[in-house]
């Protein structure tokens, strides 16, 4: 088995063949479609339990985590054992802060007004109706997403640099979701800033620091996997986590939200960047901020 070290080596030639093993890669895929079933019915029992389907929204963390860990367990004996590892712990952290930062954000609050509207639409049985049009998309979305994980558990040799290249790209993009996360509880903490808008720090660079870290982890996490082939085969794992955060249920829904709610967010919306950090534009003066 070839092996990634040391950081800076070109692990085998781009023309030299690996023993990517397709059947056992295709085992694991059940399994994980399998650990993807299981995370999901636990939480559809907490919410009928708590009676709110935002539990999902913690979850959302916890299955690539679950993922990750079948992915790691059902393919021993495959792969480059630094690979396997990296896309085992980088998913791991990712997913386990996630999850804690939106539980502690939820805790004690009621159901997520997205949902709320989701199940007003709701015809025939709500269980049913929550089951087809919340937790299957986002159960497929989270199993399509997480390829890059499950296929690096398999790749072997490769590019080394292509894989730190990764690597640095996952860390940019957990800085700037932990520290906009963090930035942006801080902000909702204080009483004296309800109803204005936040644009300092991270986010007075990008209107979405945290969809942007987002973004970020899973293209790195995309290049551990395609640093060596076949792993470049599953590229649209990563666009389609940032198309759904750029222009899906992420960014477009939640800057609706709250452009209907604070008037002055138009210009906040005019001088900053929707989505890659970049320098603002200067504050329009006739505006007047609360």
């Amino acid at each position: 088995m070839t092996s990634v070290s040391p950081l800076w080596a070109t692990v085998v030639p781009a023309a030299e063949a690996t023993g990517f093993d397709g059947g056992a890669f295709g085992r694991t895929l059940a399994f994980t479609a399998l650990a993807v079933v299981v995370v999901l019915a636990v939480t559809f029992a907490i919410a009928l339990r708590v009676g709110k389907q935002a539990v999902i929204d913690v979850t959302w963390g916890l299955g690539f985590v679950a993922i990750a860990l079948t992915a790691f367990a059902t393919s021993g004996g495959h792969g480059d054992a630094l690979r396997r590892w990296l896309a085992l712990l980088l998913t791991a952290v990712w997913g386990l802060r996630l999850a804690g930062h939106i539980f502690s954000r939820s805790r004690g609050k009621g159901e997520d007004p997205r949902y709320e509207a989701m199940m007003e639409r709701a015809d025939g049985n709500p269980n049913v109706y929550a089951l087809l049009h919340i937790y299957l998309p986002q159960g497929l979305i989270m199993w399509f997403v997480s390829l890059p994980v499950q296929i690096a558990m398999f790749v072997e040799g490769g590019l080394a640099w292509v894989l730190w290249i990764g690597v640095l790209l996952w860390a940019v993009g957990f800085f700037f979701e932990t520290v906009g996360d963090l930035q942006l509880t801080r902000f909702r903490n204080d009483p004296s800033n309800k109803g204005t808008v936040l644009d300092t720090g991270l986010w007075r660079y990008t209107r979405h620091p945290n969809y942007f870290g987002d973004a970020s982890v899973w293209t790195g996490l995309f290049l551990v996997a395609a640093s060596a082939w076949p792993g470049v085969l599953i590229v649209l794992s990563p666009a389609v986590m940032v198309w759904n955060l750029y222009g899906g249920t992420g960014k477009k829904l939640l800057e609706k939200d709250i452009g209907d709610r604070r008037p002055d967010y138009a210009d906040y919306v005019r001088r900053t960047s929707g989505f890659f950090p970049w320098p603002p534009k200067p504050a329009d003066p006739s505006v007047k901020h609360d």
